[in-house]
């Protein structure tokens, strides 16, 4: 089992459960997925760009990207229905605890002048985003190997209805909240 998850189901549940005082073991917020997301508008010039982005993806999640494409055309973009435009992973389970514990433990540190994540980025229903702004903080990553350097956007997805329940839950796990 997952680092992360034992954490959570020994330690973070029963303190979470203690301090907002649930009166069901269900009421409890979990993690329920987490979503990476890499747009990529070039790629509809280059096809050969997806390719690598879902490699990338795929390298860092442990779980093979699916490409997404384009609802609506917009002029403006040169972009038409049915384009694709990026590339994204749903993980579940014990491929997200794992994936959550190396972000927070092994990538988000190495980040440049890292001084911790934003702890304003909830969305009100408490979930949290995060836009990370390079690849190489991953060390699934090789530098040699990149075609270009690109961003990618990660959704933690919980069962917390309010945003001081879902960043309760996130700190007791151990994201890296700023101070």
């Amino acid at each position: 089992m997952a680092r992360l998850k034992v954490k959570y189901t020994e330690e973070v549940a029963p303190a979470l459960f203690k301090k907002f005082g649930y009166k069901s073991t269900m009421q409890i917020p979990k993690i329920d997925k987490v979503v990476v997301n890499v747009g990529c508008g070039e790629a509809r010039e280059n096809p050969k760009v997806l390719d690598a982005v879902v490699k990338d993806l795929s390298d860092i999640t442990g779980q093979k990207a699916i490409v997404t494409i384009a609802k609506k055309s917009v002029a403006n973009f040169k972009l038409r229905e049915g384009m694709p435009v990026g590339a994204k992973v749903t993980l579940r389970g014990e491929k997200m605890w794992e994936f959550l514990d190396r972000l927070f433990n092994v990538a988000l540190p190495r980040v440049r002048d890292f001084r911790g994540i934003s702890a304003n980025a909830f969305d009100g229903r408490g979930n949290y985003a995060l836009g990370i702004k390079e690849q190489l903080i991953f060390p699934e990553i090789d530098y040699d190997k990149i075609d270009k350097i690109r961003g990618m956007d990660i959704v933690i997805c919980t069962t917390a209805q309010t945003d001081e329940e879902a960043r309760e839950l996130l700190t007791l796990v151990g994201a890296p909240f700023e101070r």
